[in-house]
């Protein structure tokens, strides 16, 4: 990995033990040596925890599906599934039936102790809903009828206003660090899951409403969302997978036709916003959180780690069953998060709130608040108003921080004596190795190189940083570069010309040296111009969920005009491919997309 990038440095174990020394950007520095000292494997730690029965699993989330948990209904191999109306999903309830809830059902802000979770039904006031937008790739992992959406009481059923036949709702309780300092009890204060869907194929998916309503953990808001955060969570959280990386996924958008008070920058400027409801599907909403809680809360919660553990593995990691399992998991946890994190950085996502009740034990993106994709390079760039004193969740420091995250969920598990400290520093150990391995292979690739190049790839980042060249374009772009060295020097640019904007002299001589080198590199690899220019165009997307876009959607739908959310789900759902017709969406950002709100968001949804 290049010494300067801001990734090349991970966290010492010492350091993860102090919630402030997560890295700022001194880390992007041409001068930062490589260091990664991690702690050695256990005396007794078998290599086989990782033979990777995980990585199919990853590609298969990715792709939309999760490994396959033990339930009853597959069909026939080959044979499509019957489609289902809303009243015949065949909903299931584990999480609710075998770990323990609370005795109450109120919805009054309180410590819920010894509970996994709260029973407490959707309250979101409704007038006139309204379908916005929805997804027909997810009703078919639930083997939904597309028709259902078309249906006149369909928005009734998803702003909750009237309850789904078989489901049992309820609000996860967890804790987390928020910004590196323990913040107690969290839970879910707007999110209400429904239950579990189980599908033919034998796939667990959990459905939630976010934005219905005040549950035990809402503490002093009111549990529901807006419009504007929740288009971009659908378009992003959709986005994401059609690029290819592990997220949850949205099944559809209710507009509730009531307004909801927000001050979007904490300012004391607040204003009415239409309210919205977005159904978030994954196979598990279970965060580093959902554990860390019941471990800090005494011995008697501790049984609550292991029950959760054990839960987690049979339900979500089945393939660990017949291994020494609690410590198999906490690897996987972590390669599956590194694994994530790397993805991240190659398409230029940065999450803007990696708290530890962000984080999702099974490697998935998960809770899009003041996310944003990068425009103009900049390692320090944040999109969290929130975080912009110190910058702890910026795009460079995201890697320490899943590592730092990694740790703290370690935590209970050591307490609760299901990992040994050694191996605790073993699953950290593996979280580096698996995000250097993923990493590299990600530069390698978006590069069209068949081995990596450390020094091409650090020279790479430092120009287009210095230039702060818009990172998704410009990688798009290199595709068009020959393997030639004859060509002239004054031509050497032209490819790259759309993407190296305002630059003098200086700084084209610098790209000049760069694409000779480039272009050395692609002599010898040997492979043809066309093979790799498809080959790169398949890991560089030509269209992102820029803030803008989602801007743009989300000032028609405020006006009552859905289409343009529409569109740009269908952009979205092919970011690899040309589109002719939609380069309007591959654009960079126009002046308005650099005011406060746009280009930069607050927590407030």
């Amino acid at each position: 990995m290049p010494p300067q990038f801001p990734t090349a440095l991970l966290l010492t174990s010492r350091q993860l033990l102090h919630p402030s020394s997560c890295p700022r950007h001194r880390l992007f520095s041409p001068s930062c040596p490589r260091v990664l000292r991690l702690p050695a494997a256990p005396r007794g730690a078998t290599r086989r925890l990782i033979r990777r029965p995980q990585l199919s699993a990853m590609a298969s989330v990715a792709g939309g599906a999760p490994a396959a948990s033990p339930a009853a209904g597959s069909g026939a191999v080959g044979e499509a599934p019957r489609r289902l109306a809303l009243e015949e999903l065949p909903w299931d309830h584990t999480f609710v039936r075998e770990l323990p809830g609370d005795p109450r059902s109120d919805t009054i802000p309180r410590e819920v102790l010894h509970a996994c979770y709260s029973k407490v039904a959707p309250s979101a006031q409704v007038d006139n809903p309204k379908l916005v937008v929805w997804s027909d790739s997810v009703a078919d992992l639930l083997d939904l009828d597309h028709k259902e959406f078309e249906r006149p009481d369909f928005p009734q059923f998803f702003s909750g206003a009237t309850p789904l036949v078989g489901s049992l709702p309820y609000a996860q309780c967890y804790g987390g660090h928020q910004f590196g300092a323990w913040a107690g009890q969290l839970g879910d204060g707007r999110a209400i899951t429904l239950g579990e869907v189980v599908n033919s194929r034998g796939e667990r998916w959990e459905l939630q409403l976010k934005g219905s309503g005040r549950t035990p953990y809402s503490r002093f808001a009111d549990g529901l969302a807006v419009l504007r955060s929740s288009i971009r969570e659908f378009i992003c959280s959709e986005a994401m997978h059609s690029l290819g990386i592990p997220t949850t996924r949205a099944l559809c958008l209710v507009e509730t036709g009531k307004s909801v008070v927000r001050d979007m920058f904490y300012d004391g400027n607040a204003k009415e916003e239409p309210g919205a409801i977005v159904c978030r599907v994954a196979p598990s909403f279970l965060r580093f959180g959902s554990y860390q809680i019941h471990s800090i809360r005494g011995k008697e919660d501790l049984e609550i780690v292991r029950r959760l553990a054990d839960y987690t593995i049979r339900h979500h990691y089945p393939h660990l069953e017949n291994m020494k399992k609690s410590e198999a998991w906490a690897v996987e946890v972590a390669e599956r998060t590194a694994y994530l994190i790397a993805r991240w950085q190659g398409v230029g996502f940065t999450h803007g709130v990696l708290n530890t009740d962000n984080m999702s034990v099974l490697g998935l993106t998960i809770d899009y608040g003041p996310f944003g994709f990068l425009d103009a390079f900049d390692p320090s760039f944040t999109p969290n108003t929130t975080d912009l004193p110190g910058k702890r969740y910026c795009f460079a420091n995201q890697p320490d921080v899943g590592l730092w995250n990694i740790a703290q969920f370690t935590g209970p598990l050591s307490s609760a004596q299901l990992i040994s400290q050694d191996e605790a520093n073993y699953v950290m150990e593996r979280y580096g190795t698996k995000f250097m391995d993923e990493y590299q292979s990600i530069m390698t690739r978006k590069l069209g190189l068949t081995k990596y190049n450390k020094q091409l790839i650090s020279k790479l980042l430092n120009n287009l940083a210095v230039d702060k060249v818009d990172y998704t374009n410009f990688f798009r772009l290199l595709s068009n570069v020959k393997a030639d060295r004859d060509i002239p020097e004054n031509e050497l640019l032209v490819p790259l010309k759309a993407a190296l904007l305002d630059i003098g002299k200086e700084r084209k001589d610098a790209w000049i040296s760069w694409v000779q080198t480039y272009i050395e590199e692609l002599v010898e690899s040997g492979v043809p111009d066309e093979e790799r220019k498809a080959a790169m165009n398949s890991v560089n997307p030509k269209y992102i969920p820029r803030n803008y876009l989602c801007q743009s959607a989300i000032d028609a739908a405020e006006q009552g005009d859905y289409e343009e959310v529409r569109r740009l789900l269908k952009v979205m759902q092919h970011p690899y491919d040309e589109q002719p017709g939609m380069e309007k969406y591959a654009r960079l950002p126009p002046a308005w997309a650099y005011r406060p709100g746009v280009c930069m968001l607050s927590c407030s949804s």
